[in-house]
Parts: structure tokens; sequence; C-alpha cells
């Protein structure tokens, strides 16, 4: 059925629903499952333009804070997969436009599905532009399941 099964994971409700299914198709179908977070970093330019300090409280760099965050959200979704029984599950982390990332990811790596979330942790950018989802579907031509 499915040899590599990408799921997008930021730890939302949505992303935890994807994961489960994503899990679940990779048990049934013997698959090596992917979960993918995405940070954006954050730039100079949005730091001039916003009240928002450079360094968090610790004095870590933001990009340094929201990779962190990444990396256990990934780590999370990974858990969860795994509690699932999915027994062949990696998690990554990458920086960038997350439809943008998410499908080039997918074809990096070979995937034959991309299972996200309908709605997660994003901003009110997804509000005006659409949601991550909707983004992914209109940018690849691998087969989408959107929880």
């Amino acid at each position: 059925m499915f040899k590599r099964i990408l799921v997008a994971y930021d730890g939302s409700r949505g992303a935890d629903a994807a994961t489960v299914k994503a899990a679940e198709l990779a048990v049934l179908s013997g698959a090596e499952m992917l979960v993918l977070t995405v940070y954006r970093h954050h730039s100079m330019l949005e730091a001039s333009l916003s009240m928002v300090r450079g360094t968090d409280v610790d004095g870590r760099g933001l990009d340094d804070t929201m990779r962190a965050y990444a990396r256990e959200a990934a780590e999370a979704g990974k858990a969860r997969a795994r509690a699932v029984g999915a027994q062949k599950v990696q998690a990554f982390i990458k920086g960038g436009n997350y439809a943008r990332t998410i499908v080039a990811f997918a074809r990096e790596k070979g995937c034959d599905l991309i299972v996200v979330g309908s709605r997660g942790l994003g901003s009110s950018e997804g509000y005006m532009l659409g949601s991550v989802s909707h983004k992914v579907t209109s940018l690849t031509d691998t087969p989408i399941l959107v929880i």
C-alpha cells in the first residue's frame, strides 16, 4: 500500500489526529513513518518591526528557541506514533515556509503519502492566506490525506 508516510506535526489537536491516522496506516502497510515539524525563521526585519525582543528570557536567539520547540514537538509526534503501534518512525525538523517545506521534504524523502491536520497552530496568516493543509494540496502531486 504505502512505503513511506510523512505526517506534518505541530503539536495541535489536528496534528495529533493526523499522526494517529498516519500511524494506523503505517502499521497496516508496514510503511516507514516520517514526522516533520516545520518552524518559521525569525527574521531581523520582523524583529525591527515588532515589540518582540530578539532573544528569549534565557538569552537564546528566537531561532534557537523556535528550533528547540520544533524538536520537542517532533519528538512528541514520534512518541505518539509509536504509542499507536508504528515501528519505523523518524522525527525531523526544518525551518522555512510551512507548506513549501512539507512538500519539498516529502519529495526529497520519496514519500508516497502526506498526512496533515486540517487546522494546526498556525498564526492569523492562515486565516488571511489559507490554511497550510490547503496550500500543501495545491503544491504537490503526492497523495495527501487531510484529517
